[in-house]
């Protein structure tokens, strides 16, 4: 009951509302609707008024001329003058009046009644200009007449010069324009007007046929200035609901009425009130949803609070597991770096000790040309051929400085280098990489095709990591050729971006491409000396580390093509 109470309080309120914005819609629009009636009515006044004055204007100047203001001139030559002026003026007719004569000539020929009793003429006589309106006896239509004083050569007013203006041409620009206006007379004829059935009628029959809207009238009349509300019951072409606006025309005798539309503003008002009503309705249909989700969250709320706890209780619980398992995970992950670490490592020692032969060849036969070449100095010394010992010293000197070199790079490459990823010239260490393998080379009878530039070629890496993965891939490419008859390793750095480095062989290929990455990969005979397949596995480790990448395929010549592509190294601006 409370509920159904509620609902008709808040229709009753609705409906007030919407009354009161009718209301106040209707006053606002009518008052609009008669401010832009005014500027019409004053629009088609100003443009009758202004066409009726030049008239006027061309009567007056036509009084100037001489030979209208002659008796002397012949009455044949005065028509003709007349009939040439209205005919490039557009008026109706040209009627010249003489005081003494009466009817003088006409633009038409025809002769007007005798209008000398008539006031406007007679108010010509007397020196102003008379205005008069009349429907033509001569012609049958209704016109606006101007009668104009004619001075004589001595001064007073002899003639009367009339012109008759053919209201219904002019009429013909207004015909059908809106809103409907009409122009009476001061006995209350409509004699102008652009709705023809109103033409000639009587302003007070007219009125008959209307009846002011008092129900809307006093509800909007505060906010009308000078207007009625009116409903139409007669004239096909008339609005059946009409705002009234009037002015007088002293200027040329009449009085302006015009009949505005006031449908567009009622059709506005009861817009504008159902959507303020439907605005309404909206926002209770809202609010009444609005207090039904609340009361069913508040039951849902109640459910969830119940759920919340309980997976709150079996949340810790898998909270506590994954902590463990968590610490579980970085201790795997810390593990599985320090394994890398060490594999790495081992790749390095295993590269050693695969090279300590022929490293130990390189660093043994300088050591004997040292020995001999120190000796032979001895005696050249106590000979006294300082020449002689001078040339030995400065060989004795190079090979020292090729065994530092030698010691050097192996020192670098064994060492455990830091995994930040920096700046590393490419070429230098493939140089170092090469003075590492070179006895390997030799021992092997492998030619070397060395394609790199003079310049650094600076990369994104680390320079032991790329060292070790350049020597990788050279030692491989030395232990696949070992029964080749040709054997010759082509080696080529590109710049880019990607810098490429491409390391070419003459071995029999690659068996399984898409495995060559991968752990303990390897086609070597279980046991043998060489290795256990993890060369190639930590080489793209390491490249991948650097950003880079690493790709084997066989070359269609024969033989494997190992291509490094590494990111070039660009200097960071502040």
């Amino acid at each position: 009951m409370a509920r159904t109470t509620g609902i008709l309080g808040f229709l009753l309120a609705v409906a007030a509302f919407m009354a009161a914005i009718w209301v106040y819609s209707l006053g606002q629009s009518l008052s609009a609707l008669e401010r832009r009636g005014q500027s019409d009515l004053s629009l088609a006044t100003d443009s009758l008024i202004s066409e009726l004055a030049s008239y006027r204007q061309l009567a007056v100047s036509l009084a100037g001329e001489p030979r209208i203001r002659s008796r002397e001139t012949a009455p044949e030559v005065l028509e003709a003058e007349l009939r040439r002026v209205a005919d490039l003026s557009g008026a109706l007719d040209l009627v010249l009046l003489d005081r003494e004569a009466g009817y003088v000539g006409s633009a038409s020929g025809i002769k007007q009644p005798d209008w000398a009793d008539r006031p406007f003429v007679a108010r010509a006589f007397q020196g102003t200009v008379g205005r008069d309106l009349m429907v033509s006896p001569a012609f049958g239509r209704r016109t606006f007449l101007y009668a104009v004083p004619v001075f004589s050569v001595s001064g007073p007013v002899t003639r009367v010069l009339t012109i008759l203006i053919d209201l219904e041409r002019v009429e013909a620009d207004f015909r059908g324009s809106r809103p409907a206006v009409l122009m009476t007379d001061h006995a209350g004829t409509i004699f102008f007007s652009n709705r023809s059935e109103l033409v000639l009628g009587s302003r007070a029959a007219l009125i008959d046929a209307f009846e002011v809207d008092q129900g809307a009238g006093r509800l909007v009349e505060r906010g009308l200035d000078n207007a009625d509300l009116w409903s139409v019951s007669a004239g096909r072409y008339l609005p059946a609901r009409a705002l009234h606006i009037e002015k007088d025309l002293p200027v040329i005798g009449m009085r302006a009425e015009a009949l505005v539309d006031a449908a567009p503003a009622f059709s506005a008002a009861g817009l504008q009130a159902a959507v303020a009503g439907i605005a309404c309705l909206l926002f209770g249909a809202i609010i009444t949803f609005v207090a039904s989700q609340r009361r069913t969250l508040a039951e849902a709320n109640e459910v969830l609070e119940q759920r919340v706890a309980q997976r709150t209780e079996e949340l810790s619980e898998t909270n506590v597991a994954l902590r463990a398992e968590v610490v579980e995970r970085r201790e795997a992950e810390k593990a599985l770096k320090q394994t890398q670490a060490a594999l790495i490592q081992s790749g390095k020692l295993s590269a050693l000790g695969k090279m300590s032969a022929g490293i130990s060849h390189e660093l043994n036969q300088p050591l004997m040309a040292i020995r001999s070449f120190s000796e032979n100095a001895e005696t050249f010394l106590e000979r006294g051929d300082t020449k002689a010992v001078a040339s030995n010293l400065s060989r004795v000197g190079d090979l020292a400085h090729r065994m530092g070199r030698i010691i050097n790079n192996l020192r670098a490459f064994a060492r455990q280098e830091p995994e930040a990823v920096g700046k590393v010239d490419l070429v230098q260490a493939i140089h170092a990489a090469i003075d590492l393998v070179d006895a390997r080379l030799r021992k092997h009878d492998v030619t070397l095709d060395l394609d790199v530039p003079e310049t650094p070629l600076w990369v994104q890496g680390g320079e032991v990591r790329l060292q070790q993965v350049v020597l990788n891939l050279v030692s491989n490419a030395i232990d696949a050729m070992a029964e080749s008859d040709t054997r010759k390793v082509h080696l080529v750095a590109r710049p880019g971006p990607p810098v490429v480095l491409t390391i070419q062989d003459t071995g029999p290929g690659i068996a399984e491409p898409d495995k060559v990455f991968e752990p303990f990969y390897t086609t070597k005979s279980i046991g043998e000396a060489e290795g256990v397949g993890l060369g190639l596995s930590i080489s793209y480790g390491l490249v991948q580390s650097f950003g880079g990448n690493i790709s084997g395929r066989n070359a269609d010549d024969g033989g494997a093509i190992f291509e490094v592509e590494l990111n070039p190294y660009e200097e960071v601006v502040e």
